[in-house]
């Protein structure tokens, strides 16, 4: 593997750092994915579709907040079993570059693009 000990430690944290954003920033985010209150006697039509539609993209802003917290516990679990690095697709070395720029990206550049 390129990567040394020192550069998979600093990813690692970034890792880290990143998940602890990301679960912090849900718990905040629970509320605004609540069920919307449909009271017409407190709120206007318009108002309640948007709220609605408010609800939806914190919904998803949450689902993807979500899966990406299982691609960094995926990479933390690739760097425990001595995988990371290597593309899950081809097991060619990754592109330090890449994983400095998304720590929990699992596939090659060429591999990433011929899903695309």
């Amino acid at each position: 593997m390129d990567l040394s000990k020192n550069d998979l430690q600093k990813l690692k944290s970034q890792l880290m750092k990143q998940k602890m954003e990301l679960l912090q920033a849900d718990e905040t985010g629970q509320q605004a994915e609540e069920t919307v209150e449909l009271d017409q006697s407190r709120m206007g039509r318009l108002s309640r579709l948007d709220a609605m539609q408010s609800q939806a993209m914190s919904k998803e802003t949450g689902r993807r907040r979500r899966l990406h917290v299982i691609e960094i516990d995926a990479a933390l679990k690739r760097m425990d079993d001595g995988e990371y690095g290597l593309c899950s697709a081809c097991g060619e070395l990754i592109n330090p570059g890449r994983l400095a720029a998304n720590p929990a990206v699992r596939l090659c550049i060429a591999c990433a693009r011929a899903l695309e």
